[in-house]
């Protein structure tokens, strides 16, 4: 776009380019491997480097639909560019190897995703890549832990699970203030960079599952890679050796579902609170866990630094037996039980991150159920839960 834009047109328009497909407001999705040349000369050309982010040379190194998500998606995070991965989990993995080597130290939150500490223990440990995880309060007391080869910090606010906020600019100081080149990573899918631009505050690489709340239907899974001009171009090499590349009937409904990021996230957010703040309230519940409620600890960081919240919290329960956990659940009418979340639909899952936390230790007596508030009517949800907890107390 010719300036900027706020948040919400920026999402409607970014990336967009109607008179480059002849006025159609939607690009075409091209389904291609193979690019013909018509010279010798055009051939060679396609094959020396070149500063042209939307050069087509061949179907894995860029299309006209994947160009219009990837300059979308980077100018949301306010990134120099972005790449596209077929999933969040590929988008934390190439973003790690691009910018880390054998002999390297990663710092990696204690909250992060699950898989994404599973790639750490397997496939950095074969690679001769050391991780150690770190309290996400830690703050500026991060610097205690860099050693001279600590490469990468990786960060993920609020945390998965169990939703700690990071206090980034801190960590971020301390990541410049030491003597040597240290990149920092965040996940960023919670909050979309709509709720929260990391990049801004000085984060090199932000990755997304934006499997989540950009595609927003439950039906695709990608991951996207920003970052700044500094780190992009080990992230742009990473991504091509590797091979990495999505299909583009996926790339085609992810850029079509971001179009509705600002409205959809609006609601998300309007019914997340009001059912984190209902729970509050329930005699069954003892801690509710959602950065936008004035009590959390997280809350002034989380006002600080971030727009917005998305519909994603977590509520711990008084101690009960598995039974009455069980006809909680097994009779929800519309939160479903699933893994993923960032939809339309409201989900509730119990979560267990005792068994992953390395660095921290997480202590409740009663269960953990992890909410996705999704776009239903508040009062429906409501009664759904409310039937719950009846069945709950019966059971």
């Amino acid at each position: 776009m010719s300036r900027q834009h706020r948040p919400d047109t920026e999402i409607v328009h970014a990336g967009r380019h109607p008179e480059d497909q002849k006025g159609a407001v939607n690009p075409p999705v091209y389904h291609a491997s193979t690019i013909l040349f018509p010279t010798l000369d055009a051939l060679e050309a396609a094959q020396k480097p070149s500063d042209d982010p939307h050069r087509v040379t061949y179907g894995r190194r860029g299309t006209p639909t994947s160009f219009v998500l990837s300059d979308a998606v980077a100018a949301l995070e306010g990134g120099a560019g972005c790449v596209l991965t077929p999933s969040g989990l590929s988008a934390v993995s190439v973003a790690l190897l691009g910018l880390l080597k054998a002999g390297d130290h990663l710092l990696m939150v204690d909250t992060c995703y699950g898989p994404s500490r599973n790639f750490c223990n397997g496939m950095l440990a074969k690679l001769g890549i050391e991780t150690t995880y770190y309290d996400p309060l830690v703050g500026a007391g991060i610097d205690a832990l860099i050693r001279p080869n600590t490469a990468v910090i990786f960060l993920e606010s609020p945390g998965s699970l169990t939703f700690e906020v990071q206090d980034v600019p801190a960590i971020i100081a301390a990541a410049k203030a030491a003597d040597h080149r240290i990149w920092t990573v965040i996940d960023n899918t919670w909050a979309s960079p709509h709720f929260f631009k990391p990049i801004r505050l000085g984060v090199d690489v932000s990755v997304q599952a934006a499997t989540k709340y950009i595609v927003g239907h439950s039906d695709v899974l990608i991951g996207t890679i920003s970052a700044n001009a500094e780190a992009l171009p080990a992230i742009v090499k990473a991504h091509g050796d590797m091979g990495i590349w999505t299909g583009p009937d996926d790339m085609y409904l992810t850029q079509r579902g971001l179009r509705t990021l600002s409205v959809r996230l609006a609601r998300h957010q309007e019914t997340g609170l009001a059912l984190a703040s209902w729970l509050q309230a329930r005699p069954e519940v003892a801690r509710v866990l959602h950065p936008g409620l004035p009590d959390d600890p997280g809350h002034a960081l989380w006002k600080r630094d971030f727009s917005g919240a998305s519909g994603l919290f977590g509520a711990v329960l008084h101690p009960i037996p598995r039974a009455k956990l069980a006809a909680f659940l097994d009779g929800l009418e519309f939160f479903g039980m699933g893994w993923s979340w960032g939809g339309f639909e409201s989900l509730c899952v119990p979560q267990h991150p005792e068994s992953i936390r390395s660095a921290t230790r997480w202590r409740t007596d009663g269960p953990l159920l992890r909410f996705h508030a999704g776009l239903e009517d508040i009062a429906d949800l409501i009664d759904d839960l409310a039937a719950g907890f009846e069945r709950m107390a019966a059971a």
